[in-house]
């Protein structure tokens, strides 16, 4: 028996030979390369296993997959600027009701993770379909209430994302890690932006340097996320790619803050996806065919709403940057 002595036992090591040929590949580019924190025993192991993947791995070009990290209230679902006394129950967004997701949220997301996989080399020895990165959550729920809280699969939040990569046959796409905050910054609101930032720092040990995975960040102006946001793109531009923060407000028609570069890197601020959609179209991170379907969801999400809402004339307002984005493509 060849197994490491790390390894203790028969089961642990069919386990981990029936793990890996299953695992997406920017999951299995991790372990091979050995960024994933395993045990080295482990991990020579899995060389000895699979030394013919481990070699084609190591030869091709790849570029680094992009994982879209995002917080949950205010970003994905509105707060409904719900709070007990004066503390804010996830947020301050009262355009929409509490719960209700926000048009083409999911579309965006997904166009952003498919981005990295569009542009990987079109020849290489690897026989396998490639699938975007699941998206990681930097939530301030309190793991103390994870009990109600809890982020599961068959949540409405992670059926819609698969019901997404579904509409573009991709299966099993949506909520990958959450990392969640603790009541003290519930009650101590200032702790949220470095408790996101702190979190942020224990999602990229899975692989430190970027070789293998970029970030997006996608946050919102309610509750922080601006200063995690910031503070990634102040330690970490080498890994992170852009930031975007929905601007949410207690107030109709808020004022949308002019975009502005840190480290090289960009912070957009946007009122609707279809806008943020268009900013990062104008920046490299999606193309044009995504920037349209994250215009069809979003409308597709506001049907049966009147169209003197202002949630159509933040959409409409959008769309127009949309369609300017479009004309601008055309005449480069």
């Amino acid at each position: 028996d060849n197994t490491p002595s790390g390894i203790t036992s028969r089961k642990q090591r069919h386990a981990i030979m029936a793990a890996l040929p299953k695992l997406p590949i920017h999951w299995k580019l991790l372990v091979l390369s050995g960024l994933l924190s395993l045990p080295c025993r482990i991990q020579a192991f899995i060389y000895s296993t699979y030394p013919s993947e481990t070699n084609s791995l190591t030869t091709v070009n790849m570029r680094p997959f992009t994982q879209v990290i995002s917080d949950v209230d205010d970003t994905l679902k509105s707060s409904g600027g719900v709070k007990i006394g004066d503390i804010a129950l996830g947020g301050i967004d009262v355009q929409y009701n509490r719960g209700e997701f926000y048009p083409g949220v999911f579309q965006f997301m997904l166009e952003l993770s498919l981005s990295s996989i569009i542009q990987q080399p079109s020849t290489t020895t690897i026989d396998e379909k490639l699938f975007p990165p699941k998206v990681a959550v930097l939530t301030a729920r309190a793991v103390e209430l994870k009990a109600a809280l809890e982020l599961k699969e068959d949540s409405k939040l992670a059926k819609a994302f698969r019901k997404t990569g579904e509409g573009m046959g991709i299966d099993n796409w949506g909520l990958g890690p959450v990392l969640y905050g603790s009541v003290a910054e519930w009650v101590i609101q200032d702790r949220k932006g470095l408790r996101k930032f702190n979190n942020f720092e224990r999602l990229i040990e899975q692989d430190p340097t970027g070789t293998i995975m970029q970030y997006i960040y996608v946050g919102d102006t309610g509750e922080l996320d601006q200063e995690a946001g910031e503070t990634m793109l102040r330690e970490y531009p080498e890994v992170v790619k852009a930031v975007f923060l929905h601007v949410v407000s207690d107030r109709p028609f808020p004022i949308i803050p002019p975009p502005k570069l840190i480290n090289g890197r960009p912070v957009v601020f946007f009122r609707t996806y279809a806008g943020a959609a268009a900013k990062a179209c104008q920046l490299g991170l999606i193309d044009e065919s995504g920037m349209i379907r994250v215009v069809d969801a979003a409308q597709e999400s506001l049907e049966g709403v009147a169209r003197t809402s202002d949630k159509w004339v933040d959409l409409f307002r959008d769309v127009s940057e949309v369609y300017r984005t479009t004309s601008a493509n055309m005449n480069n």
